[in-house]
């Protein structure tokens, strides 16, 4: 991979994830009923920084969950398998409640879709809305985020990357050529 640009920071990330933070509220008309879930891997910390901001805006912290959507790719029979699979972490029932998916880039849309087929197996949601940093485009199923931190228009050839503290010691979007 070949370093193109750094497309957002520290600052631009939390200013981004504040926004959406706001929509995810106003949408939603206050925060009682919702529940965060990331997806697994850069997702959880994103869902994180989001109730963060949810309860330093309301006063209430939504519960934050996790989920591995290894099983219930579409792929899985193509690919070699090339991670264990890690637990999924859904700390409440959500039962009708309002689920908001949270990732870091959405591209095809084959993830979300994995990661709302695992969502119903812990339970009937309300609604399930899907926030992202960064939507990239080219999808491939009739998948669309709710709430966009960041659209970055990007070739087949392109990778974006989002690094999370967590994870990688620093915060930020970058963008990659193969």
């Amino acid at each position: 991979m070949k370093f193109k640009a750094n497309i957002m920071d520290e600052a631009a990330t939390a200013r981004s994830l504040a926004r959406i933070t706001h929509e995810i509220i106003e949408r939603n008309r206050g925060a009682e009923n919702i529940v965060l879930v990331g997806i697994k891997r850069r997702g959880v910390p994103l869902a994180h920084m989001l109730a963060a901001n949810i309860k330093r805006f309301e006063g209430t912290e939504p519960p934050v969950g996790s989920i591995d959507i290894t099983m219930y790719r579409d792929d899985l029979s193509e690919k070699p398998r090339e991670s264990e699979i890690s637990e999924s972490v859904v700390p409440v029932s959500i039962t009708n409640k309002q689920i908001i998916l949270v990732d870091d880039v959405i591209y095809t849309g084959r993830t979300v879709r994995a990661a709302i087929e695992a969502i119903f197996s812990y339970g009937r949601p309300c609604s399930i809305q899907l926030a992202v940093l960064v939507d990239r485009g080219h999808r491939e199923l009739p998948i669309r985020p709710d709430f966009v931190g960041k659209n970055i228009p990007t070739s087949k050839n392109e990778i974006i990357s989002v690094k999370v503290k967590e994870y990688d010691g620093e915060t930020g979007v970058s963008i990659y050529t193969v």
